[in-house]
């Protein structure tokens, strides 16, 4: 049915209604149906036209309104409202239309809501009304609103707030593009500012509505609406209505934000500051909230005063305008409010950037709301109660750590550490919380929130807690808004972002860096803006939600609370404020971990088995027992703490750094307390750990659900099932053992940076644990050592050191920083930290392989190698450290890869790391732990050579010092660690015997050799992956394992190992590039085998001793000189040395235990094994000489010196040790001497000198066989016939390989050595030798058969030795005694032997028959008395005839007399035949003469010569000093000048008479020009009594000299160079004179000394010839000598050639052995006298020695100015 019908049908209506009393009604509804009628499709809009029949339509409708019938009117009235429904009113009769309807108000009620009705039609319908018309219209609507009439009123309310937000409705469609009406002409309007603009109708309907709305609200008379009054309730709320649908609207139009800033907020603040009404203020409340929320921007300053109004209120400040304080209810409304700001986090972001951040404004907002709520929290705490969950289950609620206990302690501890507000309301929580508080959702919050009451007149029944409530939910909204904002953009920013093109997406980023955001970005505005408002406010949220945590919440209330500081906490950490993040996780630790557990864990113990009531009991006494009846544990809200800061670390896992370190505190206090006191706390689930629980099943675990808290909530219905909070489920230990597992899982997600703060932190977590155990155990210590208990605080000094770990050590009520932990009563059997470093290290081993040291390497293994290093840390913890570092440095080695370069970094850090606990030193009351370590250290090492050995590229040099650590004693702090050196040629005194021969071996140590030589086997290997430098430590290493206490590892190492070592390196020796370096390297490994042939022990010596001889033998060939000279020097030489010493050391210690007081020579005491050794090397020596002799040794250019220094070894050995090694020694020059017969005549000189040096070894050694036999003494060995044996076929060998050139001398030395040898009588070894000859006897034979005979002299030497030889059984036979066998008691004596030497005779007589027949020839056996000894040893046996001994023993040989009598007679019949005179030529006199001319001529050329030139300057002063000596040696006549040498130069040098002169003291004695030493002629010369010292003198004639006169033309030259004779060449001669007179000087004084010697002796015997002539010539010369002026004094001094022609003014003295002539002068006797021919008359003149000598004496006067 069509509109148009429906008003047909309401005209039919009215007509029908109106026909009898109001006829023309009825006619003018009739004439509008027929109009209607009459054009029945015509539409609305045509009637709608002003015209004739428009007004006939509405005239019946008119005229009914006019009546004052009910029902017409309300048939009037609908079937205007059809007219306006269909829009065919014109507008013209629109305010027609309003003032009927006006008239029509005084009906009832039906009729007013009928035009209530068609009032909203007609405005809604034709929004052209404006103005006035509109105003009139409202104003219908306001008198209804003012009706007594509930539904009139309330219809007439809502119908008025339509019809405003119509109005504001027409002012949005201006807006619209294409909704825009006719265009009206603006109107001019006065805004509230004074201003005046011109506004569209429409939008000036809005603002005068509005404005009048205000006024009317604030009692004030409206401008636009003819109205008195309004409720200012209805005003609000349609203020609020509108701002409620229409804020956008005021936000872009200024004149309404002129309202509002003008009207509204004045108005409203009015209201608030007012006496508080309730449905005013509720109505003002809900206005303020929408300005906030929606104008909070554009009404800065108004926004401030509102907020600032709230948080007074909320605060509870009175105002000063009204009268006491604010009611409860305004509280709840402000704080309702304030839940919806809070809500918002955009407002609250503006909140913050409009008034906190500016520095120019004084109000804080959001701080003052922060602080508002966190007083409102705390204000009745005894109203919310406590949590009894809060402080753990089985802990006392007044614990020792916190002085108020429980939740309370919690309150206060974190508060104070960001605000100390609290402490004082928190700390009277204590005993007020009843059995009903609380706080929950149940129960403390409204149905309808009181803000929304709008019905009420009054305030609502408030519950007390509901403020508090709404406190925590503003709290709660306030970080969630934080959460919600950030969260996103740090997900979009750093999580889902990759770092690069291809990267893996980061899935734990670090915290947000703002500043490398873009700042013109909003949204890095907005973050910066959260940062700040966080970093502002978080310790009073921190404070109040600390706080709302430990009290009696709801599981919901209680997961929301948690949550929000979850969200808190990762808002700080996403915008990297690490302060208010520490601080709430710190926070959350406390609630995770509460103090009381852990330390009630620490003192629990389990009760005993109940039994019957205790005496305590009956006392009364079970209520004053301490401690917990519970089992200390965790509740179910720890646990979910727990669980809340796992998932915070989890998230900012990036960001933490440090913080980490309160985290993984509180993880291993949770395993501490979760699992038995963190017995299993070591141990994760990917790997165990050798330290185990003591036994013991486990406990249950220590979790309470929360159903046995007491809860004031209303609990559901058990048959309903409760979901539960996220945050409340999956609390059982099990699950969260997981969850902590998955956490450190996620490091393997950390980039370098985080990771090495997590694991930083891991390890100083693990430091403070172990130093904490550390003190605890120096406490046990000193408690025992001093019997008594200690205070809890360490004395300073026992504090570990600063560089090690760092133990908090304080009373023993003082807790940890974090947790409350402290060092438990009993030591711990693991550390947490070391083990979930192991498993952190383990999932990232990439990390520490291929990242640089820094990031964790470095940081994880200095941790635990201080660990393990730690002298005061616990055992167990040090091993674990151990264990843990070892599994790493295991695994890295397997998961390097070969490709790049990092390969020789990586395997040198891990190696680096291993020889630090290897090489691990120890303390004398934890060697046993150290050992451990070491032998985890060296299990690690094996395990890493045997899997990846073969690629090790660098770190040997640290495994060699690993390995060879364990050979060393261990290291025991304090002292000093010494450092082996590079090995040398061995010093015995600096030998390393085995270790147990050297020091105390602990237990344990002794398994360390074993699995290093086990890795040292795995070594040598793969030796061909090393360097040489590598080698020469292994060849070290192997050394020193050669010197171990285990001979099966010593004899191993110095055999086997070091053998393959050998082959190695000479495999290597094959490049001819490297062979230079691997001889060197070889001479090294000998030098090393050299060492252990000087070890202690003679199989490991022995042993040594053949692998360095067959390692020389085997590859000597293919050895380069310089390597054989090193061999020679460096090994074989050095090593004979140290044998011969430690020979020597021996016997001298074994001597010394026999008899100590008293010396000992050098004796076999005992067989020695030192003495096996040394004649094992002499052996080897001898088979290595007779290999390389010739091709190696003799071409090195130090052979001559090597040579020697063997023969002086060969000879001392020879001559000093034990019999076998001396055979031993001479069986090895043997060798020697055979194999040098062979070198070629190149090698002639060379083998030449050395069979030279063999000789005078020889010489040597035959020495002391005679000495020995001379003079009986046994200061030596008596040598064996074995060692005497080798000895002469040494001589023999010598002789046949250089004999040809020998002289005669050397042949007698050679028979006489023979002689001697053959002839020793003091070997106790003898064979017998009266059948057959000895061995020695046959090896002397054999030695005289091959002397050379040919050298003249030798055939009567040997034949005269020959000859003693057959008298030796006649005359040398002598017994002996055997020595005793072994066993044998030293009295029991065996019985003696005798050695005969009757085989010999037997041999010697034929063979003096056969040198005879073959040397008869020879004159010399006639002349020196060969034959004459031939026939006295003959003579002996035919003499003794029958006497003689017999011939044999057991044969039948003829008697010696008759063998000596037939070679006799056959002698001296070939005898008689040769016996002839040989007459001795001499020189004929002629002969003589000639040569006595010759002599002369060269005198007299050498002083025409020579004399008168060699006095120039260029010739230096020892050339002619030594002329002078040369004519001083010429002119001696007899040899007793030869004799007395000595004492004819003991004359005394008058210079230190001269020394105090000016011009000559303290110079130097040497010319400038011509250096010239001081001369050895004179010595200064004692005197006694005043006398000069007279040498020995002796009654020896003496023997003349040949050439007699030419003795003394010397002696005439020799004064005539000192004499002033010839005056050509003065200067020359005068120098020449000064250098020749000490000479001079000498000679006579030589002279004339000897005979004042002899005379004292010699008394009346009369001298011989010469000496009388030689003394009168030398009186007669010194008489006529006459010296240059001034030479005896030049002569004399330092510089005879300077002071030669010009001397200073001193007056020369006579030499004082010139007074000799006074001892000449006075001798008593007749004195010596000879005559001589008188140069000047030519007669013979008799010169007496007396005369002379006084004449000698006047001169001497003379020069002294003394008359005689």
């Amino acid at each position: 049915m069509s509109s148009l019908a429906f008003l047909a049908t309401e005209l039919q209506s009215l007509a029908s209604e109106t026909r009898r009393k109001h006829p023309e009604i009825r006619e003018a509804a009739e004439k509008s149906l027929t109009i209607l009628r009459a054009n029945p499709e015509q539409n609305a809009s045509h009637l709608a036209k002003d015209g004739p029949q428009s007004e006939e339509l509405l005239k019946p409708i008119f005229m009914g309104c006019s009546t004052r019938n009910a029902k017409v009117v309300a048939i009037s009235l609908g079937s205007l409202q059809r007219l306006i429904g269909i829009r065919a009113v014109p507008g013209s009769m629109i305010p027609a239309i309003v003032s009927i309807m006006g008239d029509s108000l005084s009906q009832g009620v039906d009729i007013q809501l009928k035009v209530l009705q068609t009032l909203l039609s007609l405005l809604t319908n034709y929004p052209d009304v404006h103005d006035e018309l509109l105003g009139d219209a409202l104003l219908l609507c306001f008198r209804l609103q003012d009706s007594r009439i509930a539904v009139v009123s309330s219809t007439a309310a809502a119908t008025l707030r339509q019809l405003v937000m119509f109005v504001f409705d027409k002012v949005v469609d201006l807006e619209k593009p294409g909704l825009k009406g006719p265009e009206l002409a603006p109107v001019p309007t006065q805004l509230p500012d004074g201003s005046t603009e011109s506004l569209h109708p429409s939008v000036k309907d809005a603002f005068s509505v509005f404005e009048d709305l205000c006024l009317l609200a604030n009692s004030e008379q409206p401008n636009f609406l003819k109205l008195q009054s309004l409720p200012k309730t209805f005003a609000l709320e349609l203020i609020e209505s509108v701002l409620t649908n229409y804020h956008a609207l005021f936000r872009k139009r200024a004149e309404f934000l002129l309202l509002l800033r003008h009207h509204l907020c004045p108005m409203l603040l009015k209201s608030m500051s007012e006496r508080p009404l309730f449905p005013l203020t509720l109505r003002s409340t809900r206005v303020v909230f929408l300005l906030l929320k929606q104008f909070c921007r554009e009404l800065v300053t108004e926004a401030e005063v509102f907020l600032m109004l709230l948080v007074k209120i909320i605060s509870g400040e009175a105002d000063g305008e009204t009268s006491g304080a604010r009611p409860g209810w305004m509280r709840v409304l402000a704080m309702e409010i304030m839940r919806g700001v809070c809500s918002d986090a955009e407002l609250l972001r503006v909140i913050w950037d409009q008034y906190d951040a500016q520095p120019e404004t004084s109000s804080k907002v959001f701080s003052s709301l922060v602080s508002a709520l966190k007083r409102l929290a705390t204000e009745r705490p005894s109203l919310l109660g406590v949590g009894a969950q809060m402080s753990g289950i089985g802990v006392q609620s007044h614990s020792a750590e916190s002085p108020h206990g429980g939740a309370a302690a919690y309150g206060l501890e974190v508060a104070g550490r960001v605000a100390s507000v609290a402490t004082a309301t928190v700390s009277n929580v204590v005993g007020m919380s009843g059995p009903e508080s609380g706080l929950s959702v149940g129960g403390s919050s409204m149905k309808l929130q009181c803000i929304d009451q709008l019905d009420k007149a009054d305030s609502p029944i408030i519950p007390e807690s509901y403020i508090y409530l709404l406190a925590l939910q503003c709290l709660v909204s306030i970080c969630e808004g934080f959460a919600s904002f950030t969260f996103p953009i740090y997900s979009g920013i750093a999580v889902q972002r990759p770092r690069a093109a291809g990267d893996a997406v980061i899935t734990a980023p670090p915290a947000l860096d703002l500043s490398t955001l873009p700042d013109a970005d909003a949204t890095t505005h907005d973050l910066r803006v959260v940062g700040a408002m966080v970093d502002s406010g978080w310790p009073g949220l921190l404070s109040a939600l600390s706080f709302y945590i430990t009290t009696n919440l709801s599981d919901d209330l209680f997961a929301d609370t948690l949550t929000a500081i979850q969200n808190l906490t990762n808002v700080a950490g996403v915008l990297g404020l690490r302060t208010p993040r520490d601080a709430f996780l710190t926070s959350l630790a406390k609630f995770a971990i509460p103090p009381g557990v852990v330390s009630s864990v620490d003192t629990y113990v389990e009760p005993s088995l109940p039994r019957t009531a205790s005496v305590s009991d009956a006392l009364g006494f079970t209520g004053l027992t301490s401690g917990p009846t519970q089992v200390p544990g965790l509740s179910e809200r720890n646990m979910a703490c727990l669980k809340s800061i796992i998932s915070t670390a989890m998230y900012l896992a990036g960001s933490l750094g440090p913080t980490w370190f309160d985290i993984l505190e509180v993880l291993q206090n949770a395993d501490y307390v979760i699992t038995l006191k963190g017995t299993r706390g070591s141990q994760s689930p990917s790997r165990r750990l050798s330290v185990v629980p003591s036994g013991g099943t486990p406990r249950p675990s220590r979790i309470v659900s929360s159903t046995g808290s007491p809860n004031p909530a209303a609990s559901p219905s058990t048959s309903q099932p409760v979901v539960r909070h996220p945050l409340l489920t999956e609390l059982d230990p099990e699950t969260i053992q997981l969850t902590i597992n998955r956490l450190y899982d996620g490091t393997k997600n950390l980039d370098d940076e985080a990771f090495k703060d997590f694991v930083g932190s891991l390890c100083k977590l693990s430091r403070e644990m172990v130093g904490m155990q550390a003190s605890k155990s120096i406490e046990l210590r000193l408690s025992e050592s001093m019997d008594e208990v200690m205070t809890p605080s360490l004395p300073s000094a026992l504090s570990p050191s600063a560089g090690g770990l760092s133990p908090m050590i304080g009373t023993a009520k003082s807790s940890r920083r974090v947790s409350g932990m402290g060092a438990s009563k009993s030591t711990r059997a693991g550390d947490y930290g070391i083990a979930r470093l192991g498993d952190v290290a383990l999932l990232n081993i990439h990390r520490l392989i291929y990242r640089s040291p820094e990031v964790a390497w470095t940081t994880v293994t200095t941790h635990l190698l201080d660990t393990l290093q730690d002298l005061d840390a616990p055992p167990p913890i040090r091993l674990q450290a151990a264990e843990v570092l070892d599994e790493i440095l295991v695994v890295v080695p397997r998961n390097i890869s070969s490709v790049g370069n990092s390969q020789g970094d990586i395997q040198g850090r891990v190696i680096e790391v291993l020889s630090q606990q290897v090489l691990l030193e120890g303390h004398i009351s934890s060697l046993s732990v150290v050992i451990d370590i070491k032998k985890l250290g060296l299990e690690t090492l094996h395990k890493i050579l045997q899997s990846s050995g073969h690629s090790l590229v660098v770190g040997w040099e640290a495994i060699f010092d690993m390995l060879g650590s364990v050979c060393q004693p261990l290291a025991i702090k304090p002292s000093p660690l010494a450092s082996p050196g590079t090995p040398t040629a061995l010093n015995p005194k600096s030998r390393l015997p085995p270790l147990s021969l050297t020091t105390s071996v602990p237990k344990g140590a002794v398994i360390l050799v074993r699995i290093a030589f086990q890795s040292l086997t795995l070594v040598c290997e793969s030796l061909d992956s090393l360097t040489p430098e590598q080698l020469r430590l292994c060849i070290r290493t192997l050394g020193q394992f050669g010197r171990q206490q285990e001979t099966n590892i010593a004899l191993t190492a110095a055999e086997s190992l070091l053998w393959g070592v050998s082959d190695s390196i000479q495999a290597k020796r094959k490049d001819v590039e490297k062979e230079p370096v691997y001889s060197s390297l070889w001479t090294f490994l000998l030098l090393e085998l050299q060492g252990l042939c000087n070890d202690s022990r003679p199989e490991v010596r022995n042993g040594a001793i053949q692998t360095l001889f067959r390692t020389l033998q085997l590859y000597g060939a293919t050895l380069s000189l310089e390597t054989w000279d090193d061999v020679i020097w460096k090994v074989v030489l050095p090593l004979l040395d140290a044998l011969s010493i430690s020979v020597k050391e021996s016997v001298a210690a074994a001597a010394a235990e026999m008899e100590p007081a008293t010396p000992t020579p050098v004796t076999a005491l005992s067989k020695n094994p030192w003495d096996e050794s040394k004649a094992l090397t002499l052996q080897s020596i001898g088979a290595v000489l007779s290999d390389f002799l010739v091709s190696k040794v003799m071409y090195l250019e130090t052979f001559p010196k090597a040579w020697d220094a063997f023969v002086h070894h060969v000879t001392d050995s020879a001559l000093h040790d034990v019999r076998s090694v001396s055979t031993a020694s001479l069986r090895c020059l043997e060798r020697g001497l055979k194999a040098s017969s062979n070198a070629g005549m190149d090698l002639r000189p060379i083998v030449s000198a050395a069979w030279e040096r063999t000789w005078v070894a020889c010489d040597a050694m035959g020495d002391m066989v005679a000495t020995e036999l001379d003079e009986g003494s046994q200061r030596l060995l008596p040598f064996t016939q074995e060692c005497l044996q080798a000895f002469v076929e040494v001589v023999a060998l010598t002789y046949s390989l250089s004999g040809n050139g020998w002289e005669l001398e050397r042949i007698k030395r050679l028979l006489a050595i023979l002689k001697a040898v053959i002839t020793y009588s003091s070997s106790r070894d003898y064979r017998p030798d009266i059948d057959s000859l000895s061995p020695i006897q046959a090896a002397v034979l054999d030695a005289i058969e091959k002397i050379q005979l040919s050298v003249p002299g030798a055939p009567s030497a040997l034949i005269s030795d020959v000859a003693e030889y057959s008298t030796l059984a006649f005359l040398a036979a002598f017994d002996y005694e055997e020595p005793p066998l072994p066993g044998m008691a030293a009295d029991r004596k065996r019985p003696t032997k005798r050695v005969t030497y009757i085989a010999l005779a037997k041999q010697t007589m034929p063979r003096l028959l056969q040198l005879y027949l073959r040397f008869k020839n020879v004159k010399d056996i006639y002349e020196d008395g060969t034959i004459e000894s031939v026939f006295s040893a003959f003579s002996i046996p035919m003499k003794l005839k029958y006497d003689a001994p017999a011939p044999s023993k057991f044969g039948s040989d003829p008697p010696l007399w008759k063998t000596a009598t037939t070679n006799f007679l056959d002698i001296a019949k070939e005898a008689a035949k040769m016996i002839e005179v040989f007459r001795n030529e001499t020189m004929s006199l002629e002969a003589q003469a000639q040569e006595e001319q010759f002599d002369l001529a060269l005198l007299n050329s050498l002083e025409i010569d020579v004399v008168s030139r060699i006095g120039d300057s260029n010739v230096p002063d020892d050339l002619i000093v030594q002329l002078g000596k040369t004519l001083q040696i010429a002119s001696r006549i007899h040899d007793l000048d030869l004799q007395r040498e000595a004492a004819s130069s003991n004359f005394s040098s008058p210079r230190s008479s001269i020394a105090s002169h000016p011009e000559t003291n303290g110079k130097a004695a040497k010319s400038k020009t011509h250096g010239r030493s001081e001369s050895k002629d004179f010595k200064p010369a004692g005197k006694v009594n005043g006398h000069v010292d007279i040498p020995d003198g002796g009654t020896s004639t003496g023997k003349l000299l040949p050439r007699e006169r030419f003795s003394y033309w010397c002696f005439d030259l020799l004064f005539l160079i000192c004499s002033d004779v010839v005056k050509e060449h003065e200067v020359l001669r005068k120098r020449v004179a000064a250098l020749v007179l000490p000479s001079l000087l000498s000679r006579c004084h030589s002279v004339l000394a000897n005979y004042v010697a002899d005379a004292r002796l010699r008394g009346n015997l009369p001298f011989p010839r010469a000496q009388e002539e030689e003394l009168i010539y030398v009186l007669q010369k010194m008489l006529e000598l006459n010296l240059w002026h001034g030479s005896l004094w030049a002569a004399l001094s330092a510089q005879p050639s300077k002071h030669a022609s010009t001397q200073p003014d001193v007056e020369p003295t006579l030499r004082g052995a010139a007074l000799v002539a006074d001892a000449i002068a006075s001798m008593p006797g007749y004195p010596p006298s000879v005559w001589v021919e008188d140069g000047q008359q030519g007669a013979a003149v008799l010169k007496d020695a007396r005369q002379l000598a006084r004449q000698a004496l006047k001169e001497i006067g003379k020069e002294m100015g003394v008359e005689i």
